[in-house]
């Protein structure tokens, strides 16, 4: 039955940042087991290292649940640590609310990711000034994507009476 998926079993890609400073093994369950409106992922984040930048969604809230290991999790301006059992709660807010998780152990960490799956999405990522909208108009359509730095924009009418 594909709705079940024993997540020791889930078939897991590396990403990493061309620096490396972000570096994880992630398996997309949610796409593994054909969750519709529900995503999860699990990431596997060695000593360390943070599987992404820190991050906040205007529009998609995440809960992530530490399965093992330790770490530290930054939200605005602060941070604690977090263990295996905790539950963390990232509601949808702007980049005064970018969060992350950092393995700052001498062990693997690993998480669950939930996320709702609503659409367009904007991200902002303070630490690189950046803002990201994305939107996936169906399975087999192209998305549409966009990475901008933050502040930048084009007047309404540019190029419409070229």
């Amino acid at each position: 039955m594909k709705q079940i998926l024993n997540i020791d079993d889930a078939q897991t890609r590396p990403t990493q940042s061309p620096g490396g400073r972000f570096a994880a093994d992630v398996a997309m369950l949610g796409v593994q087991i054909g969750a519709k409106k529900l995503g999860v992922s699990l990431a596997v984040v060695a000593p360390g290292k943070r599987a992404w930048p820190r991050h906040a969604h205007h529009v998609n809230e995440e809960m992530m649940l530490i399965l093992s290991g330790e770490g530290t999790y930054h939200c605005g301006d602060e941070s604690a640590p977090v263990r295996a059992g905790d539950l963390i709660a990232a509601p949808p807010g702007d980049g005064s609310t970018a969060h992350q998780i950092e393995n700052t152990s001498d062990a693997e960490l690993r998480y669950l990711t939930f996320s709702t799956k609503l659409e367009p999405e904007i991200v902002e990522y303070p630490d690189s000034g950046k803002i990201g909208i994305a939107s996936y108009v169906g399975r087999d359509a192209p998305a549409v994507r966009l990475i901008v730095p933050a502040g930048e924009s084009l007047d309404y009418w540019h190029g419409e009476e070229t």
